[in-house]
C-alpha cells in the first residue's frame, strides 16, 4: 500500500544535472526484424540448436532489511503438508545472498533485477547510514539492474544520484576513515522520472544486456502517483509520466534498436486474491485473481514487452495477465523485505531474438532461514552492526506483549494506538502547540513491536534501533488549526476520493471516536454525526488545534483537508515523541500494554483493511 517517506527539509539537496540517457552500450546482434507474434516455438529439433533459457532472478521492496525482519515483517504466509496455512520466518540478506547463488548454479545466463524501493523507510542499520549499507548489499548479491520506486526519494534526487554514483554524504561525511562510499554497481532505472527544467530523465530510461548475443533490453518506471504519497521536498523539480506510455515509447525505442526481449521493472502493484505466496492468480474460483493498478497497465503495455516484475503493494504473486493482443503475459510480485525472490525462465530465440512467450514460467520461492547464511553479507552487516551500536542497542522502553502495527489487518492498529497517543501527549502543552487531536498514517507505521526479538536481548525490552524501525522517517511533526468541518472532511476522504478504492484509514489518538460503516458507500462510510472528541461532537464550525507529521499536513496520502491548516507550528519529529512516549509509560516493572483499539467502531462485513 502507499507509504509515507522521511522530510526532505533536511536531507534532500538541490536537484542535480540529470542522467542523459545516451551511454547505452550497443551491442551487435544477429539481424532480425520479426515481431512478438512471429516469435512461434520452433520444431523441437531445431529449437534445441537455437533456444537459450535466460534465468531472471527477481525481488522488490526490499526497504533495506539487511537483517532478518521481526514480527510479521519476517514471515511468508504458505500451506504445509496438511493445507493448513502457516506463517513461515523468512528473509534476511545473508539467506537471502545464499538462496539467489544456489538458484544461479547450473544457468549459464541469469540476471538479478529488482522493482524498486530497494532503500527507503530501512531500518536503523541501513538508514541510520543513508542506506549506504543496502546498496553495499545489492553489489554483493549481483544486482543487475532496477527501477527506482517511490522510497527512493526519500531524500530527495541529489541523493538517489549519490546512491547510484558514489560519494560521501553531504553532510554526514564518510562513515569511517579511509572509506568512501562507492555507489551502485548496479543500475537504477528512472524512465517515467524526468527534470521539469529540462525534460529529460533523471536516470537511464532503460538497461541493455547482450545475453550470448541477443540483446535483453530492461525499462524501469515508478508509479506515476509517486507525488502524491512522497512530501513536496522529496521530488522537487520532477514530473512523473504515465506509466503505460512510458513503456510503450521506450521498448518502440529499443525496437528500433534491434532489442526483441523486453522486461519491464515496474514500481506499481496488485492485490491478489489468494493469501499464501504461491496463491494460483490464473484459476478460477474462490481465492484466484488478482486487483488493482497493475492490471491496467499490463494490459496496456505493449506486447513486445515479454514480462513484467513489479512492486509497491508488497504482495506475492506469479499471474499470467493477457497483453493488449490477447496473448498470456507474466506478471510477478516477490512480496517485501527480501522474504522472497522471483524465478522467471524466459526461452530466447536466437532466430528471432524474441523470447517464446509460451514457455515462460516462473515461480517465487520463500527466502528460508534454513540455509546457511553467507559470510560475506556477515561481515558487511557485522560491520555497521558495530559502527551502530552505540545508537541501536539503547533501551527506550519495555512492553508486555506484542504491539502489532505493519502486522495488523485491522483498521484500528494497537500501534497506531500508541503512536498517535505518543504525538498528541508531546505536542498537547501549550508551549508545544497544544494540540488536542494527532492523526497517524498507517503508511507510516513500517513495522510491529515485538515483545521477544531476535534473542539479542530480554523478553520485552525496546531498543533504539526497533522503535526506529516502526518510525524511520524522522518526520518533524506539525501542529495546526484545522475547523471541525475540516477534520469530518478529512475523516471522509479517507475512504473517498483517491482513497475510495483503497481505504486509507488514519490512526487517531485518544478522545477522538467515530462511527465506519462498511455498508455504506463512499464519504459516507465514516459516519459524520458519530465524531466525537471527550465525548462531544465535533463542531463543524469550532477551531481545533491537530498534531500530524509534516507529510499529512501536506495533504499527503489523499488528504487535502489536511493541507488547509492554518498557524502552524513545527514541533520534534516523530522518531523522538514516540521514543520519548515508551520511555514515559513504562519499565522493566511495569511494561508498556497493547491498547484496547476502542476508538473506531467498525460495522459492517469484517473489521480487517485491505
Amino acid at each position: 500500500m502507499p507509504e509515507t517517506i522521511r522530510t526532505g527539509a533536511r536531507r534532500s539537496r538541490l536537484l542535480l544535472t540529470a542522467a542523459a540517457s545516451a551511454g547505452l552500450v550497443a551491442l551487435a546482434i544477429p539481424a532480425a526484424t520479426a515481431s512478438a507474434a512471429d516469435a512461434q516455438p520452433a520444431p523441437a529439433g531445431l529449437a534445441a540448436q537455437r533456444i537459450d533459457d535466460l534465468q531472471l532472478l527477481a525481488i522488490n521492496d526490499f526497504h533495506g532489511n539487511l537483517e532478518p525482519p521481526a514480527g510479521s515483517s519476517g514471515t511468508i504466509k504458505e500451506k504445509d503438508a496438511s493445507g493448513a496455512v502457516v506463517s513461515t520466518p523468512a528473509g534476511g540478506v545473508e539467506y537471502l545472498a545464499t538462496a539467489l547463488r544456489q538458484a544461479r548454479e547450473g544457468h549459464k545466463h541469469s540476471l538479478t533485477v529488482a522493482a524498486g524501493d530497494i532503500v527507503g523507510a530501512s531500518p536503523l542499520l541501513s538508514g541510520l547510514f543513508h542506506d549506504e549499507p543496502t546498496v553495499e548489499a545489492m553489489n554483493k548479491i549481483g544486482l543487475d539492474v532496477t527501477s527506482v520506486g517511490n522510497h527512493e526519494f526519500d531524500e530527495g534526487s541529489a541523493e538517489l544520484l549519490r546512491l547510484q554514483n558514489g560519494g560521501c554524504h553531504p553532510t554526514d561525511g564518510c562513515y569511517a576513515e579511509g572509506r568512501k562510499f562507492k555507489g551502485a554497481k548496479f543500475d537504477y532505472l528512472a524512465a517515467n522520472v524526468t527534470s521539469e527544467a529540462t525534460g529529460k530523465p533523471l536516470l537511464a530510461p532503460y538497461w541493455v544486456k547482450n545475453v550470448h548475443g541477443v540483446k535483453v533490453g530492461f525499462i524501469g518506471v515508478t508509479l506515476e502517483g509517486t507525488p502524491n504519497i512522497v512530501t513536496a521536498a522529496g521530488v522537487k523539480g520532477l514530473k512523473f509520466g504515465d506509466e503505460v506510455e512510458t513503456i510503450n515509447r521506450y521498448t518502440a525505442e529499443l525496437k528500433q534498436q534491434g532489442v526483441r526481449t523486453i522486461v519491464a521493472l515496474v514500481h506499481e502493484g496488485g492485490y491478489p486474491a489468494g493469501n499464501t505466496y504461491d496463491a494460483d492468480c490464473d484459476s478460477p474460483g474462490a481465492g484466484a485473481g488478482i486487483s488493482g493498478p497493475i492490471v491496467d497497465i499490463a494490459k496496456n503495455v505493449d506486447p513486445e514487452v515479454d514480462a513484467i516484475v513489479t512492486g509497491h503493494t508488497h504482495n506475492a504473486y506469479n499471474c499470467t495477465i493477457p497483453d493488449p493482443a490477447g496473448q498470456p503475459r507474466r506478471v510477478t510480485s516477490a512480496a517485501s523485505f527480501g522474504r522472497l525472490y522471483t524465478e522467471i525462465d524466459l526461452p530466447i530465440d536466437h532466430a528471432t531474438g524474441d523470447v517464446v512467450r509460451s514457455s515462460v514460467t516462473a515461480a517465487n520461492h520463500v527466502v528460508r532461514r534454513t540455509v546457511p547464511k553467507a559470510a560475506d553479507l556477515t561481515d558487511l552487516i557485522a560491520y555497521y552492526q558495530r559502527i551502530a551500536a552505540p545508537i541501536a542497542g539503547r533501551t527506550v522502553g519495555y512492553i508486555s506483549a506484542d504491539i502489532n502495527g505493519r502486522g495488523s489487518d485491522a483498521y484500528e492498529k494497537p500501534l497506531g494506538d500508541v503512536i498517535a497517543d505518543a504525538q498528541l501527549e508531546g505536542l498537547a502543552p501549550a508551549d508545544k502547540g497544544g494540540a488536542q487531536i494527532a492523526l497517524m498514517n498507517p503508511g507510516g507505521i513500517r513495522a510491529d513491536l515485538v515483545q521477544k526479538a531476535s534473542g539479542t536481548e530480554g523478553d520485552g525490552v525496546v531498543t533504539y534501533a526497533e522503535a526506529f524501525a516502526v518510525q524511520p522517517f524522522t518526520n518533524m511533526m506539525n501542529v495546526v488549526d484545522l475547523t471541525g468541518a475540516q477534520v469530518v472532511a478529512a475523516l471522509q476522504q479517507q475512504v473517498s476520493g483517491s482513497n475510495l478504492a483503497a481505504p486509507k484509514i488514519l490512526q487517531v489518538s485518544r478522545g477522538l471516536t467515530y462511527t465506519l460503516d462498511l455498508t455504506k458507500a463512499g464519504a459516507d462510510r465514516v459516519v459524520a454525526s458519530s465524531i466525537r472528541l471527550n465525548g462531544e461532537p465535533i463542531d463543524p464550525a469550532r477551531t481545533y488545534r491537530v498534531a500530524m507529521n509534516e507529510f499529512l499536513a501536506g495533504g499527503g496520502d489523499g488528504f487535502p483537508a489536511l493541507a488547509q491548516g492554518t498557524n502552524k507550528l513545527v514541533g520534534p519529529s516523530d522518531l523522538d515523541l514516540f521514543t520519548a512516549y515508551l520511555t514515559a509509560h513504562s519499565s522493566a516493572a511495569s511494561p508498556l500494554a497493547p491498547p484496547a483499539q476502542d476508538r473506531i467502531t467498525v460495522v459492517g462485513p469484517g473489521t480487517a483493511q485491505g
